[in-house]
């Protein structure tokens, strides 16, 4: 059995009660997928701060897993026509 490794990096901004996260995804053949999200902070979780970072991170790997789907279908439907 063949083990591969993937690594995410997670980069959080924040910029008043903006939250934005960037995650990237890099194989080991040296390909890189990214995602996005957001998060506004609502006054009530001041008691939380991480609420935002959380959400933000998650949209970010919602939107990741997603364009690493469409990226599959598009190789998928690239090696059906170079057959």
């Amino acid at each position: 059995m063949e083990t591969k490794q993937w690594g995410v990096r997670i980069d959080i901004s924040e910029a008043g009660d903006n939250t934005h996260v960037r995650a990237v995804l890099s194989t080991m053949n040296g390909t890189t997928v990214e995602g996005v999200g957001h998060a506004r902070r609502n006054p009530r979780d001041r008691l939380v701060p991480e609420i935002g970072d959380e959400l933000a991170a998650g949209r970010a790997l919602i939107d990741l897993g997603g364009r690493l789907v469409q990226l599959a279908a598009t190789d998928i439907a690239e090696s059906i026509t170079h057959k």
